[in-house]
C-alpha cells in the first residue's frame, strides 16, 4: 500500500455495503471468525453476561430506599427506553465496523488518527477493569 493511499475505503452517501465479508475487505481484513449463534446460544451469552439475578437484587434495594415506589415504576421504563438507544447507536457502529475487537477498533477509528491508538488503549483497559470490579464488588 503506498503512503499517499487511504488504509480504508470510506462509504459515500449512496454506496450500499451487500455483506459484511465486503466491508471487512474494504477495511483491509478477512473474515476469519464464525459469526453466527443460535437462539439459545445468543440468549445464553446474554443472560449471563448481564447477571439479572445480581442486577435486580442492587435495584430492587437501592430504588425503593431511596426513591420509593415511583423510582421504580417511572424509573424502569426511563432508563430501558435510553438503553434502548445506546444499544441501537452501538449496533450502527458495529454494522458500520465489524471487526471481531470491536471496542478497540471503533475507538481508534471515532477518534481520528491522532487520537485513536490512545483512545483503543484507554478502551483496552477499561473493559476489563470494569468488568472485574463489578465481579469483585459487594452490592
Amino acid at each position: 500500500m503506498e503512503d499517499d493511499e487511504p488504509c480504508c475505503h470510506l462509504l459515500l452517501d449512496n454506496e450500499t455495503i451487500i455483506s459484511d465479508d465486503s466491508r471487512l475487505n474494504q477495511l483491509g481484513y478477512k473474515q476469519e471468525l464464525s459469526r453466527k449463534l443460535s437462539a439459545i446460544s445468543n440468549f445464553s451469552l446474554t443472560f449471563s453476561i448481564i447477571s439479572v439475578l445480581t442486577g435486580l437484587n442492587t435495584t430492587y434495594g437501592t430504588g425503593l430506599t431511596y426513591g420509593g415506589p415511583v423510582t421504580m415504576v417511572y424509573g424502569w421504563p426511563i432508563v430501558g427506553i435510553f438503553t434502548l438507544i445506546v444499544g441501537l447507536s452501538m449496533a450502527e457502529i458495529c454494522s458500520a465496523y465489524p471487526t471481531s475487537g470491536g471496542l478497540y477498533f471503533w475507538s481508534a477509528k471515532l477518534s481520528g488518527d491522532d487520537w485513536g491508538p490512545f483512545a483503543s488503549w484507554i478502551t483496552g483497559w477499561y473493559v476489563p477493569n470494569t468488568s472485574i470490579g463489578t465481579l469483585f464488588s459487594d452490592f
